[in-house]
């Protein structure tokens, strides 16, 4: 009896290869997995190519809700941003097509799992190393990261063995898309000085076209999490869909990044994320409404570590669920509402609101409502400012 492998079929030119080169290389049966997770595509269509180009076994899965739910909240809730631009998209949803790739295995009695990343790449290091944290017993084949062929000699292969690829030498792009983001890259944006093609944008309306009046959005929260739009209670998925729907149309969600890669290069990428962008400005605006000013502070470094633990490959890991833990109790009153206006690009907080408020209009007023006890204020700033006026005085300022 053959050996199995699972591997993570996306339908795109590397996946397709990698069924037949399996087979060729190392004898194995390949079960071919397709996680849902939001990506504009005809699942059913993608499981019969899978069976078509030699699978002995296609399967998909509909993850859109526990993506959202266990993957993408979290990181909505630690404001996870890499390198203040990086919504984390095809980052945060690695970790768990990686573990249904394990799941998966362990059904089908499979010996290994496979992935289509090349070796220069973030995605074979966040694959690898989640699924060693799952099962260390599971084998992992990269094909990508083992032939040893350029775009063009893969494209050449699938020609050769009739496997039928949405890619060609003059439309090289390379496109990974969820409920969270769409990315872009290769082809004409590996110039960092061409400026992206307007073709590539399918999410998005250019900026310069998007509507002439602004659309306002209000985005109910419970505990951090996205509960509502509009006033109106919805499913993760729908919000995310509909909200993506909105922000897009308004240009909302695109950038142009030169991003620092695990491996230790430097890429440019393309992304468009017109619901996160919008969620994660909104959120952090009723952040700064309920937490302390220590809590907020503090949180603004554990963010930066989150977004680095997702982006470098580490959810499945001892830190991550230490911090998980911290971001969760500080949730527990980031209950409200917030006014977003979008326009011509630009996702802009202009209201927000929350019964777990830390504002108060008598303290912050200087009406006749000021209820603030300003003969306090004297003795507060001797004391606190008491070790600068010793040091000072003892031994001067150069």
């Amino acid at each position: 009896m053959k050996d199995k492998v699972v591997l993570a079929y996306s339908g795109g030119l590397d996946t397709s290869v990698a069924i037949k080169w399996i087979g060729e290389r190392y004898g194995m049966d390949v079960i071919a997995l397709s996680v849902d997770i939001g990506a504009e595509k005809e699942y059913e269509a993608i499981r019969q190519k899978a069976l078509k180009v030699g699978a002995t076994k296609a399967l998909v899965i509909d993850a859109r809700e526990v993506f959202l739910k266990d993957y993408v909240f979290p990181a909505l809730q630690a404001d996870a941003i890499y390198e203040g631009q990086y919504t984390l998209a095809t980052a945060i949803a690695r970790p768990l097509i990686a573990k249904l790739l394990v799941d998966v295995a362990h059904q089908e009695g499979a010996a290994a799992i496979s992935h289509g990343c090349t070796g220069k790449g973030n995605d074979q290091v966040r694959f690898d190393v989640s699924t060693a944290a799952l099962d260390s017993k599971l084998r992992i084949i990269a094909p990508a990261r083992e032939w040893g062929m350029t775009r063009e000699q893969s494209i050449e292969y699938a020609k050769k063995h009739d496997i039928p690829v949405p890619v060609t030498v003059k439309s090289p792009y390379s496109i990974d898309e969820n409920l969270w983001g769409k990315s872009i890259e290769c082809g004409v944006l590996d110039d960092p000085w061409v400026e992206p093609p307007e073709e590539i944008f399918t999410w998005t309306k250019s900026p310069q076209d998007a509507p002439d009046e602004p659309r306002y959005v209000e985005l109910g929260f419970g505990q951090g999490t996205p509960v509502s739009l509009d006033g109106r209670e919805m499913s993760p998925v729908d919000l995310m869909e509909k909200l993506n729907e909105i922000a897009g149309e308004h240009g909302v969600g695109r950038t142009d990044n030169m991003e620092n890669r695990l491996v230790g290069i430097k890429s440019r990428e393309i992304y468009e994320a017109p619901a996160a962008t919008t969620l994660l400005a909104a959120h952090l605006a009723l952040e700064q409404l309920t937490l302390s000013r220590d809590q907020f502070r503090f949180k603004q470094s554990v963010a930066q570590k989150y977004a680095e633990l997702i982006y470098d490959g580490l959810w499945f890991s001892g830190l991550h669920q230490d911090l998980r833990a911290y971001v969760k109790s500080t949730q527990r009153n980031v209950t409200g509402t917030v006014r977003m206006k979008l326009f011509k690009g630009k996702a802009t907080l202009v209201g927000r609101k929350s019964p777990k408020s830390l504002y108060s209009y008598g303290l912050a007023t200087y009406d006749e409502a000021d209820q603030f006890d300003h003969s306090a204020a004297e003795g507060f700033i001797k004391v606190y400012g008491l070790p600068v006026k010793t040091q000072a005085e003892m031994q001067g300022l150069e």
